[in-house]
């Protein structure tokens, strides 16, 4: 019979013992997904990394903070007022109301639609009725 006994690691703090400050390739050895414990190169060079990846971060929030608000003073220049979108252009693409339905534009530009309720017969179903009192089972045939 072999036995395989796991390799033991920990690590020792230097200074705060604050388990949240342990990097990510420091956790992964501890934990036996890494071989190999990190160099201090490696560490230096995966810092420098996290560090372009928060500035880059910061640059794009920043264009996208710019982007909204040129798009924002377009918007009001262009149009007049800032707000919602233009319904009456979107109701234009349709061909017409379905039957039933009645659009009416309201004196202050809105569109009203009002809605007329039809009886429709019900269409006769082709599930089996019945109480479970009458019901025989394998009896019910589909129509054909």
């Amino acid at each position: 019979m072999v036995f395989v006994i796991k390799e033991k690691r920990w690590l020792e703090f230097k200074g705060e013992q604050d388990p949240t400050s342990i990097s990510v390739e420091w956790i992964c050895w501890l934990n036996g997904q890494r071989k190999v414990a990190p160099t201090p190169e490696e560490m230096m060079e995966l810092e420098a990394r996290r560090e372009r990846v928060r500035l880059n971060v910061a640059l794009l929030k920043k264009e996208e903070e710019e982007r909204k608000a040129r798009e924002g003073s377009r918007k009001a220049v262009s149009s007049g007022k800032v707000g919602g979108p233009d319904l009456k252009s979107f109701i234009r693409q349709f061909p017409s109301a379905s039957e039933g339905d009645k659009v009416e534009q309201a004196s202050d530009g809105r569109i009203k639609e009002t809605h007329e309720e039809k009886e429709e017969p019900i269409p006769e179903s082709s599930e089996p009725t019945g109480s479970g009192a009458t019901y025989k089972p394998g009896t019910w045939q589909p129509p054909t």
